[in-house]
């Protein structure tokens, strides 16, 4: 792959007509370079014949072919610009119409220095404080020695961790060997125990705008925690008086005591937990008349029915792809297809903030790995140029095949991904595209088709587009996006797809209604104000969180917004002063982000409202004064 020259993929936006001699040349392209992808040479592959035949036959829609069409080319304006799109589709009751101006302003911005490279770019001025890294390294110091000094004098006086309180023989180490690793056992018990509340929060509702969250209580100091239950369960009146007059009580099935709050955690982007009842029941529902919850199955034994090839076109027509793959888990999505498309004598070029199912992947497939520093073009090219200069170690014969793996929007991060430049210089270097569009289909782009169409990025020119359910379609599993070849490759060489079970036929029905109501196809206009509603919502809250002073990552136009609290004292603090103000916030800390990048994370939906948000922003901003969380105006936070 290495020494071949990048190809061009025809599309459908070709305007001037093609010689006899230039479609043969173009068709020749296309099926070496898919050959190369699945890794046959050019000479054999006669069990991918069949496949290939089907790329020439004229049953294949031009519009499958290339999605320019399919998204970005029918809705842009006459100068090409997406903005005026989202400007035009403001609905005439705007709840922001105050702040609009300001919004549209920062968004266009952000898209013109990160997305379409109108203006240049420029660094996010979020420079770690000296202050903040030191008292970090001073706060995980100080937990560190005192879990060495709990841990030596419970050799002595026992423990809540030693083997004599525990009623499992395994955990004799006089009789059995540690199952765990010593420093992530001590980090578990002595570090995570400690804040083990602020996590793994069971709820007693649908995920929507508002959400029930349980309460939990524990007797040993956080190793174990146990569901409070009803108000009887309490030890007295006055314990059952402050839980029933608390402004967020409320009693869930069973009377059990929960917590009611605005939930800014969870990847209910599109708002289907909102209004399902309106949008998807009726169908979800209906089809347990004639299909089981389960196939028992894999795809390629019983495990197929009409929902799943249903679901595949349509995902095939949405993404703007030939064909498509649909699998039962988002993450086995990445984890057993990687190692379907690379391995020995392949190299795979990750950006270094990939999700953990790709390094996964990338690590199961057996392929060699290199890493390019995030969103960084100019070191994704050195890398690109420098393997293919040097070729595999030792022998320094040209690599197989080279894929580039990136992201939409990156999750830990709330930024979407260079595709512009990424695919730019892939073609330059012959280098195949994959990208992960698990946050970016459905939240991005004035249709809902992610990243490429956001970004202005013609989907013929990605070989390998991945994504999920789980986040803006209600569901769950995920797809792969690809060539007829490809995807007829995959359906026999996919861990996921050959040996795992198949996606639930009820869960396929609920992505089906859920993409009908994107692409406007229920006959309802619910779609596009929901893709309209997720965008307001999400540069609104993320404006008013820059307005605060508060270190926030990511761009304008990504629903995912991320707030830097840097001392890991300040991760328990902030989740617990949240839920009890009625905010349902994820935290996240080491080892899920680097030692000093500890940060809260908001996920926002079309769902919340104005109203709801402003209150949340509220109690957030008190918050901020209370804890220092202001790094953007002072040192000290």
């Amino acid at each position: 792959k290495s020494e071949a020259t990048p190809s061009t993929p025809l599309t459908a936006t070709t305007t001037a007509p093609l010689s006899d001699n230039n479609m043969t040349m173009n068709t020749m392209k296309r099926r070496s370079r898919l050959r190369r992808l699945l890794g046959f040479a050019d000479g054999s592959g006669k069990a991918s014949q069949a496949a290939l035949s089907r790329l020439d036959s004229d049953d294949v829609p031009e519009a499958e072919v290339s999605s320019t069409s399919s998204g970005v080319a029918s809705h842009t304006s006459s100068n090409g610009d997406l903005g005026s799109f989202f400007e035009s589709s403001t609905p005439a009751e705007d709840p922001y119409q105050d702040v609009r101006e300001r919004m549209e302003e920062l968004a266009a911005k952000d898209r013109a220095m990160f997305a379409t490279h109108d203006e240049p770019s420029q660094l996010h001025d979020l420079s770690l404080p000296a202050f903040a890294a030191y008292t970090t390294y001073l706060g995980y110091a100080v937990l560190i020695v005192c879990g060495h000094i709990r841990d030596f004098f419970s050799r002595f006086l026992g423990g809540r961790y030693s083997s004599r309180s525990s009623t499992f023989a395994s955990d004799n180490l006089s009789l059995y060997a540690p199952l765990l690793k010593s420093w992530e056992n001590f980090y578990t018990r002595r570090l995570y125990h400690r804040i083990q509340d602020c996590f793994n929060r069971p709820i007693a509702s649908n995920p929507g705008a508002t959400i029930q969250v349980l309460e939990r209580v524990s007797d040993d100091g956080n190793k174990t925690m146990k569901l409070l239950g009803t108000l009887s369960d309490l030890d007295n009146d006055s314990q059952r008086e402050l839980y029933s007059n608390g402004d967020h009580f409320v009693a869930v099935s069973d009377d059990r005591v929960a917590r009611q709050c605005i939930n800014l955690g969870s990847y209910n982007y599109l708002g289907f937990a909102d209004d399902w009842q309106v949008t998807c029941a009726r169908d979800v529902i209906a089809s347990l008349d004639d299909l089981p919850v389960s196939m028992s199955a894999s795809l390629n034994e019983f495990g197929t029915t009409t929902r799943h090839r249903e679901l595949e076109r349509l995902v095939a027509r949405f993404m703007g792809k030939e064909d498509a793959l649909v699998l039962n888990m988002g993450f086995n999505t990445n984890a057993t297809t990687i190692p379907a498309l690379v391995g020995r004598g392949d190299l795979l070029i990750s950006d270094e903030l990939n999700h953990t199912s790709i390094v996964n992947g990338a690590r199961g497939s057996g392929a060699a790995i290199r890493i390019f520093r995030h969103n960084d073009i100019d070191n994704l090219e050195n890398v690109l140029r420098e393997a293919i200069i040097m070729g595999r170690p030792r022998t320094r014969r040209p690599w197989n095949k080279i894929m580039v793996v990136v992201e939409g929007i990156y999750s830990m991060e709330g930024e979407y991904c260079d595709l512009a430049n990424v695919v730019r210089v892939c073609k330059k270097y012959g280098a195949y595209v994959y990208l992960d569009e698990a946050h970016s289909v459905g939240a991005m782009g004035p249709t809902g088709r992610g990243c490429a169409e956001y970004c202005g990025v013609d989907t013929a020119d990605i070989d390998i587009m991945m994504g999920t359910f789980t986040k803006s379609f209600g569901g769950m599993g995920g797809y792969i996006a690809a060539s007829k070849d490809t995807i007829a490759f995959l359906r026999q060489r996919c861990a996921g797809s050959a040996n795992h079970n198949s996606l639930s036929p009820v869960v396929c029905q609920q992505v089906i209604s859920s993409f009908k109501v994107i692409m406007g196809e229920d006959g309802t206009n619910i779609g596009k104000q929901k893709i309209q509603a997720l965008r307001d919502n999400s540069n609104y809250f993320r404006m008013r969180l820059q307005a605060m002073g508060l270190h926030v990552l990511g761009h304008y136009d990504s629903p995912i917004m991320p707030v830097m609290l840097y001392n890991p004292t300040k991760i328990a603090a902030f989740s617990r002063e949240c839920l009890r103000r009625g905010l349902a916030v994820v935290v996240v800390g080491f080892p899920a982000v680097p030692i000093l990048t500890s940060r809260a994370r908001f996920c926002i939906s079309a769902g919340h409202t104005r109203e709801q948000l402003d209150r949340a922003l509220d109690e957030i901003d008190d918050i901020a004064g209370t804890l220092k969380l202001r790094y953007k105006t002072s040192i000290f936070g």
